[in-house]
């Protein structure tokens, strides 16, 4: 089923991009386009960076398994407009000036918090392939879970950058936390079952009866 709704959602997923290139083209990205530009794209790539950390926790919940075959493509999509937020920091705001950009990393809280969401982004994005996930074995699986550390990165980001109205990064925190306690939750009830189920598994102790006839018994005095 998924499968066959994919190209569907994989349009879904570009409607925000026609939306912003519409926008553009009209004229109506309000007083300030490159603020417009930046909020726009780092705002979906939070939304798509928190949809991708929703698809286990959905898949577990309602049973449904090819759920999982959508985290890729989201998480992809999560990068690819990250990337066009990071780009626009740097070609439209800064116009390649690499000292100013050096220095708003550095002394700059929100855009340290929002670059560094971004370089943990791109291993992942750069290691999405099946070819990878086969390379890497179980360190993917390792290194995919500082998809966390990348969203927890983007929503302070969000939060330093906005200053007075906090209510969008304070939902998509909320949201965050949410998806944070339920991957704990989930990984604390598998390791009590997985301790459970080898203690279930380990042989009981045999139990010789004392006057039990030995196999090899011991040898008797003057028989040595």
């Amino acid at each position: 089923m998924v499968s066959r709704l994919k190209p569907f959602i994989f349009l879904l997923c570009l409607v925000p991009f026609a939306q912003l290139a519409y926008d553009a083209y009209i004229g109506d990205l309000g007083v300030n386009p490159i603020d417009f530009i930046t909020r726009f794209t780092g705002s979906w790539a939070l939304i798509f960076l928190i949809g991708t950390l929703a698809v286990t926790p959905a898949r577990r919940l309602t049973g449904w398994n090819d759920l999982i075959k959508l985290r890729r493509m989201l998480g992809l999509f999560a990068f690819a407009y990250a990337s066009a937020h990071f780009a626009t920091f740097l070609v439209l705001d800064h116009f390649f000036d690499w000292r100013a950009i050096g220095k708003d990393i550095v002394k700059r809280p929100y855009v340290t918090a929002g670059f560094t969401a971004f370089v943990i982004m791109l291993p992942l994005a750069l290691t999405s392939t099946a070819g990878m996930i086969r390379r890497l074995g179980k360190r993917w699986q390792k290194l995919h879970r500082l998809i966390y550390v990348a969203a927890a990165a983007g929503v302070i980001h969000f939060y330093w950058l906005v200053k007075a109205d906090i209510r969008r990064p304070a939902q998509y925190g909320f949201v965050l936390a949410l998806l944070l306690i339920y991957r704990i939750l989930v990984t604390w009830r598998s390791d009590i079952a997985r301790s459970s189920s080898k203690r279930a598994v380990r042989p009981p102790e045999r139990v010789v009866p004392k006057n039990a006839p030995h196999l090899f018994p011991p040898p008797r005095p003057g028989e040595d």
